[in-house]
């Protein structure tokens, strides 16, 4: 039986690299978006199953870890799926909606994820032989940087480090490490509209790796977590960011 992968937000951008890395892993894949869709073209010739998950929804994320229990096996989850604000507005300004839409979504919907998979991983442990599973989360560099129009977004990737941190300490007697991995800015949709705005700041100097990121930089990020090869370094944050953390002068 094929060790299965759920990655959540795997219809584009960071997901879908992230989907394909795991794919060429010969992991099965559980992908998941908000709406109905089917396998992007790069995903031809991988085991793949598309799921309608709102990570926000119990009644969705219920129906999501059936289908990994009916499977017999959970290995990987990838929470990467995540919302930017609808209209970015100053933090003297910020809307309460804006504000409860994305901690629900990200905040609220990643941790009852990682409770989710928690649960089910540790009794899997019982009947699933050679079983070593693994949760990774995909926060942002916008858990430590602020950015004053989008405050809302800054808050739920800072949480999501905290629920690392958190499942890591609970789950390390089980032996299930946790991962952090931040992104930089990764050219994706959610980046389209701010390209030229990015690109100035990279080209004066923001970046010590003088290039927009690739959701294949994300990914290789998670196929490194995925590897077994970090286990004993649970909790750790991975920075896919070509150097934005090291806060050089």
């Amino acid at each position: 039986m094929k060790k299965l992968a759920i990655v959540t937000g795997a219809r584009r951008g960071i997901g879908l690299g992230i989907a394909k890395a795991l794919g060429e892993m010969d992991y099965k894949l559980l992908l998941c978006a908000t709406s109905v869709f089917v396998p992007d073209e790069a995903l031809a010739g991988f085991d793949v199953e598309c799921v309608k998950c709102d990570i926000s929804d119990p009644d969705d994320r219920a129906v999501l870890f059936e289908k990994a229990r009916a499977y017999g096996r959970l290995d990987v989850l990838v929470n990467n799926a995540g919302v930017a604000p609808v209209v970015r507005l100053d933090v003297l300004e910020t809307t309460p909606e804006s504000v409860r839409r994305l901690l629900k979504i990200n905040l609220e919907g990643t941790f009852f994820m990682c409770q989710a998979a928690a649960n089910l991983m540790i009794g899997m442990q019982k009947t699933v032989a050679d079983y070593r599973p693994r949760i990774v989360n995909i926060s942002s560099i916008s858990a430590y940087t602020s950015s004053t129009s989008r405050g809302e977004y800054c808050i739920s990737k800072a949480g999501i480090s905290m629920t690392t941190q958190l499942f890591a300490d609970r789950l390390a007697e089980y032996g299930i490490p946790v991962f952090e991995i931040r992104p930089g800015i990764i050219k994706t949709d959610m980046t389209a509209s701010v390209l030229a705005k990015y690109e100035a700041l990279i080209a004066d100097g923001l970046l010590p790796i003088a290039r927009m990121g690739e959701p294949a930089d994300v990914a290789n990020c998670v196929c490194a977590a995925c590897s077994g090869m970090l286990d004993y370094t649970t909790g750790q944050v991975l920075n896919a960011d070509g150097g934005f953390h090291l806060r050089r002068l």
